[in-house]
């Protein structure tokens, strides 16, 4: 450990923080978990890579490690996004449990699982692999039974506590429960009576008066105020982060490090805050309940899954900081590849930035870093590439044929070229954006022709391209002609895209390949 002397990454000290208050243990349990009640979006990720980076970090200090992930799908479905679809079936279910509302997209067995799947099936691709826990089935399996009786006969305490927070204390006769009556399954319902036991009697909205004895028969659930302390409890949480909603002055955190302490004579887990993500360039704010949202999966559109995590693994959870979707894009991917460049010694910094890169670069990797430093293709230059080949990975190959030495380079080269399309595709701005002419008709005036044949001939003459040759010459042919230089290039474009501005022409017409360029040039001198 003496060479993170001088740099300690937020993530390792978090797990320092775990060690030093929670004592030798055999295993450490860390924990993440949200309610599927609308799209998992790239903001609530943001706790589950938390708890993934000290995950990481717990385990390079040579611990063991239990990662769960919980989902709270047994709570009341409140109010329906608006990205779901056949949102009057989904209004019938509202007020019932989420785990019991139908998928209406048609996929998966609830509204719940749909939720759920969604980010499960990609969490593997960014290497994050938790234990997940489904509260309906562990509510309903009855496992709480003693919690609850427990929480239930200590509901004057818990009162106490929740009212320090409170403007109007609660009612006398408050019960720490819900529960989702037998008849309409609804939550509408209020506790009357308890036996000190594990029966309660209660009533609901829709007139039905039931008794139920919890230990048999779950449909009981715990306030979230109460059931966040009691899971910690239940599963000795070492670690759990919260957002920035939970972390106010009188948040459920406030109220849950409480309970726990006076209620199980227990230490809170060690708790980090995290803040809110902004996006740019999608437009509009980022929304669960309006349906606006982007998820991991679509980042990984956009993003290679180490950069991802690099997002993340760079910037402390308690900043606040964009996930761009502009041309921020280009230089993300810049700064990734230095990072990484950095970490193999390929480029020289000073021994402090070069520790902390190091250590960004290690919980930026979805697995172990490679043993060599991987092909480093420019993102920039694929997005013209993709472009000139239609996103023919084939023809975009051949262009880095004397750089990749292995399968490796071979799958970053794919992965990044299909990023570099989809963001051509989805939000590059217009400027950035081409198809190569099949065929070119334009009126040229004769100092154009002129220029494009001296071009021409230059081409043809010049079987091996060098880009910095190429741009000298676009100034001779210029100067040879009496053309602005700024004009030879609008021209140049016109013929090749049909727009005024493109990539940087020498490299351009390099990447489009000497013959393609010939020939769309002897059809404008032609035309």
């Amino acid at each position: 450990m003496q060479e993170y002397q001088r740099y300690i990454h937020w993530a390792d000290s978090i797990a320092q923080r775990i060690i030093t208050e929670k004592g030798r243990k055999d295993v450490y349990t860390i924990a993440a978990g949200i309610t599927p009640s609308g799209t998992v979006h790239i903001g609530n990720f943001r706790e589950i890579i938390t708890v993934d980076f000290v995950n990481r970090a717990l385990k390079d200090l040579k611990k063991k490690v239990r990662f769960i992930y919980s989902w709270d799908d047994y709570d009341v479905f409140r109010k329906i996004p608006k990205n779901m679809p056949k949102q009057d079936i989904l209004h019938g279910y509202l007020r019932q449990p989420i785990v019991d509302t139908p998928d209406t997209f048609g996929c998966h067995s609830s509204y719940a699982e749909h939720n759920e799947k969604e980010i499960e099936n990609v969490l593997g691709n960014v290497g994050i692999n938790p234990v997940f826990l489904y509260q309906s089935k562990k509510y309903r399996n009855c496992e709480y039974k003693d919690e609850i009786k427990y929480v239930l006969n200590s509901r004057d305490r818990i009162k106490t506590i929740l009212n320090r927070f409170r403007k109007e204390p609660l009612p006398d006769d408050w019960y720490p429960l819900s529960v989702y009556c037998e008849k309409c399954n609804t939550d509408r319902t209020r506790v009357l009576d308890y036996d000190s036991n594990y029966c309660i009697r209660y009533s609901c909205e829709c007139g039905f008066t039931g008794v139920v004895d919890f230990s048999k028969k779950g449909i009981v659930k715990l306030p979230w105020r109460v059931d966040w302390p009691m899971r910690w409890h239940y599963e000795k949480v070492d670690f759990e982060p919260g957002g920035k909603e939970h972390s106010t002055v009188g948040g459920s955190y406030s109220t849950a490090k409480l309970i726990i302490k006076e209620l199980y004579n227990e230490k809170p887990p060690v708790y980090q805050k995290y803040e809110f993500i902004i996006l740019k360039g999608v437009g509009g704010k980022m929304s669960s309940s309006s349906g606006n949202v982007i998820t991991l999966k679509d980042a990984l559109e956009i993003y290679e899954p180490a950069i991802v995590r690099y997002l993340f693994a760079s910037t402390r959870p308690d900043a606040e900081f964009s996930i761009s979707f502009d041309l921020d894009v280009l230089k993300i991917y810049e700064d990734f590849d230095k990072c990484e460049r950095i970490y193999y010694g390929k480029e020289k910094v000073g021994k402090k930035e070069y520790l902390k890169q190091k250590r960004i670069y290690e919980l930026s990797c979805v697995d172990k870093p490679p043993k060599r430093i991987p092909l480093q293709p420019s993102f920039r230059h694929l997005t013209s590439l993709v472009q000139i080949f239609n996103n023919n990975f084939d023809e975009v190959k051949k262009h880095y044929v004397s750089q990749i030495s292995g399968r490796e380079d071979i799958l970053r080269l794919k992965s990044r070229a299909m990023c570099a399309w989809n963001w051509v595709k989805k939000y590059a701005p217009e400027t950035m954006r081409f198809s190569l002419q099949s065929k070119v008709n334009i009126g040229l005036k004769s100092k154009e022709k002129n220029a494009l044949s001296l071009l021409l001939d230059y081409l043809e003459e010049n079987k091996k391209l060098d880009t910095n040759l190429l741009y000298e010459e676009f100034y001779n042919i210029s100067r040879k002609v009496d053309i602005d230089p700024k004009d030879f290039f609008k021209l140049v474009y016109r013929v090749l895209i049909d727009k005024d501005r493109g990539p940087r022409l020498a490299s351009f017409i390099v990447a489009i390949g000497r013959e393609r360029v010939i020939g769309l040039l002897r059809q404008a001198v032609g035309s």
